[in-house]
């Protein structure tokens, strides 16, 4: 049977091991993220996407893994596309998520999850031509997420630690909504999200024990 939503939020790795984590991560991300993002691609294929941009930008696993696991709070909140009431209001899927990734990864991957959706309303507030590069879906969002920061929300953003990602994931998020990309798929991603666990845990993986 597939890992349910109620399963995966008591998923830990310290007490199954990194490797039946993975397993059981994967498991939830192949089917929960078959539900569409967009009119585009499916979540699954966003966060593929989106990962395989951080790593084609050359950065480090910790943001390779936020990039894949970025919108895991729309798969826990059964957000998705089909639901006509989808993006309608803001069930801040950014913060849910975060509290997870951040339980199993540490702040190094959880940091840029928390902060992708402020990053969007920072990155329209200082590029006046950012919007022109949003979806549809990301300008319906915007609205109920309180729209392009002011100048001090803006200022108060930049003293955030791990706002850089954030930006960064969020041009990968914009991005990452190409029909039918050519990009790796999650197996792709096991080595980086073992490492990020034991950099995390500092534990051993299965196969070393």
């Amino acid at each position: 049977m597939p890992v349910t939503t109620e399963e995966l939020l008591e998923l830990d790795p310290r007490e199954c091991g990194v490797e039946e984590f993975c397993d059981r991560l994967f498991d939830y991300l192949g089917h929960a993220g078959q539900t569409m993002y967009d009119e585009t691609v499916t979540q699954l294929e966003h966060g593929l996407q989106c990962a395989a941009l951080a790593e084609q930008d050359g950065h480090g696993q910790a943001l390779q893994v936020a990039a894949l696991l970025h919108d895991i709070g729309h798969l826990v909140l059964d957000e998705h596309d089909e639901r006509d009431d989808f993006l309608e209001t803001d069930q801040r899927h950014e913060v849910v998520g975060a509290r997870l990734v951040t339980a199993w990864f540490g702040a190094e991957v959880g940091g840029p999850v928390a902060l992708h959706v402020p990053a969007k309303r920072y990155l329209v507030a200082i590029d006046p031509s950012y919007a022109n590069g949003m979806s549809q879906a990301s300008v319906r969002s915007l609205e109920v997420q309180g729209g392009p920061m002011t100048d001090d929300e803006i200022s108060a953003f930049e003293q955030r630690p791990h706002y850089a990602g954030a930006v960064q994931l969020r041009r990968w998020d914009d991005r990452g909504k190409v029909a039918d990309a050519g990009v790796p798929g999650l197996e792709h991603w096991r080595p980086a999200v073992i490492d990020s666990l034991q950099t995390h845990h500092q534990t051993p993986s299965d196969s070393d024990s």
